[in-house]
């Protein structure tokens, strides 16, 4: 380990601090850890401190323990090591350019103890280079580094645009406004690394991410190419962390840099796969036969569409993969009918528990699985033609109350879910379709209420007593009476046993029997008023 020394001078008074450094093989430096620069930072006392009245303490400065510590000749009035209270004074008696704007002539310092504070840290070998490069960053913190010409313009295109020819005889180049003056000095560093990636190893994502930045403004396409390799290698964590890589690597796309390869992690050239590839999941995940792996993927699946809700689909690729919804429901539709109608012949009846476990098992699994796609319908907004396609099945309906209950409640479950998707405006079926749901599906749905309650975990009885009472009154006044009267009938004899639509009953009763009275005496008094003011 090598040291560097970190002076601070303030009014007279020079405080130095020994700052251990890494050293490459090459012989360069490896910059100091962030903590570094903020402790530097944090240690200057407040600028406004008064004036010490007492004479300034000699400070004594350690021996050198490596040659890479800066030696100022001694005609400089610091001693090595030192900074002056000007950042622009550091140590550069031959003419310099500045990075922003070239100044021909400087003006006069100011005196040294009238400066405000300042912080410097000083690179490289001077006795070997034969140009500085100073960098100004924020809060009068600045960093002089001792290079080498040849360095510098065959590895970055800034500096052999300001080294030009004519400018060859500079000795001093100043970089002013540094945002990330930490990075600037390891970006240079690496120009002295035969092996950028063996040292990019060491570091975490977000420092190689500020490195390829400095090294996109420098025009350091080494680098930039080794940090791309880098990025594309490392693992990414945490969203937040992606979306850092993928903006930081984008923003490097136009300009002929090739970034493909980091890209494609997260985007695909194969032109439009998503679609084929969720109905690849789906029919996986339909035909499993391992229960648990197949309940965990349907919840998997089911959250990250409800994470992705809110971006929307392309209208023909929406289409396609609803379609392809609808062949598994058709199918599990389909297949529902036959066992039930299995479950239903009298051979069946006589038959052991365990030679009808099979079915019964098949029915509880296609179930599940239309209750899956039910929902799924229902995230993408696609599930008006489901309700149209569970309301007509008038034989399930009827083979339905023929099998044990134990057996026939999961069917129910997908009548309460369309009933709350109807109620939250999930789905928008129309008229015609409302009505044959109810009638087609409700008291099966009472019948198998109390068993939803205990065996169904995702059961929520509020919910589905809500989406029931909001889904009657969405039909005409007539109809919601006739619905509402027959499930007073069976609430009366059932009790908590049956769902309790009192709300809706009460919203029906209000329409049916107080609204037209309200009308009426409404109508009264605008027809009074008329005839008053004629008069």
């Amino acid at each position: 380990m090598a040291e560097i020394k970190l002076p601070r001078v303030e009014q007279g008074q020079t405080k130095i601090r020994n700052v251990p450094i890494a050293v490459t093989p090459e012989g360069f430096w490896c910059c100091p850890s962030p903590v570094v620069f903020q402790k530097t930072l944090k240690a200057q006392n407040p600028l406004n401190k008064p004036k010490s009245s007492s004479p300034p303490p000699k400070t004594t400065i350690q021996k050198k323990q490596n040659p890479l510590v800066e030696k100022k000749p001694t005609s400089t009035p610091l001693r090595p090591g030192f900074a002056s209270d000007d950042p622009r004074s550091f140590g550069c008696d031959t003419p310099s350019i500045s990075a922003a704007n070239a100044v021909p002539e400087r003006t006069s310092r100011p005196k040294l103890e009238n400066m405000p504070r300042k912080v410097a840290i000083e690179f490289g070998e001077p006795g070997t280079s034969n140009i500085k490069v100073v960098l100004l960053g924020k809060q009068g913190f600045c960093v002089k580094l001792s290079v080498h010409k040849n360095v510098l313009i065959e590895n970055s295109s800034f500096f052999a645009n300001k080294l030009s020819e004519e400018q060859f005889g500079l000795s001093c180049l100043e970089i002013d406004d540094c945002e990330d003056v930490e990075s600037y000095v390891e970006t240079v560093g690496l120009m002295y690394c035969k092996d950028m990636k063996q040292r990019l190893m060491k570091q975490s994502v977000s420092r190689v991410l500020r490195v390829l930045k400095v090294a996109e403004l420098l025009g350091f396409s080494l680098c930039i190419k080794s940090c791309l390799e880098y990025l594309e290698a490392v693992p990414w964590v945490g969203e937040e962390e992606e979306e850092k890589v993928v903006s930081s690597v984008l923003r490097l796309q136009g300009e002929g840099v090739g970034v493909s390869p980091v890209l494609k992690r997260v985007s695909s050239d194969v032109s439009n796969p998503p679609n084929d590839t969720l109905s690849h999941i789906m029919e996986l995940v339909l035909k499993s036969n391992e229960e648990r792996g197949r309940r965990e993927m349907k919840s998997v699946v089911l959250k990250l569409l409800r994470e992705n809700n809110s971006v929307p689909n392309n209208a023909g690729s929406a289409d396609i993969c609803s379609e392809t919804i609808y062949t598994s429901c058709r199918s599990c539709l389909n297949s529902l009918v036959a066992l039930f109608r299995q479950a239903n012949e009298p051979e069946f009846a006589d038959k052991s528990v365990h030679n009808k476990e099979p079915v019964v098992k098949q029915i509880v699994l296609e179930a599940d699985n239309l209750s899956w796609l039910l929902e799924i319908l229902a995230i993408r907004q696609a599930a008006d033609e489901f309700a149209l396609m569970w309301a007509s099945q008038q034989e399930l309906a009827a083979l339905h109350s023929k099998i044990p209950v134990v057996t026939r409640y999961r069917i129910s479950c997908i009548t309460a879910r369309l009933f709350v998707g109807i109620g939250r405006g999930e789905l928008l079926p129309s008229k015609d379709t409302r009505q044959m749901l109810l009638q087609t599906w409700l008291q099966p749905l009472i019948d198998d209420y109390s068993w939803l309650q205990h065996g169904c975990r995702s059961f929520d009885r509020k919910v589905v007593e809500e989406g029931i009472g909001r889904t009657i009154l969405t039909l005409p006044l007539e109809e919601q009476q006739s619905i509402l009267l027959a499930w007073l009938g069976s609430f009366l004899k059932a009790g908590d046993n049956c769902p309790n639509l009192q709300r809706a009953f009460e919203v029906w009763w209000r329409r049916t029997f107080i609204r037209p009275y309200v009308d009426a005496q409404g109508n009264l008094v605008q027809s009074d008023s008329s005839m008053t003011s004629k008069e």
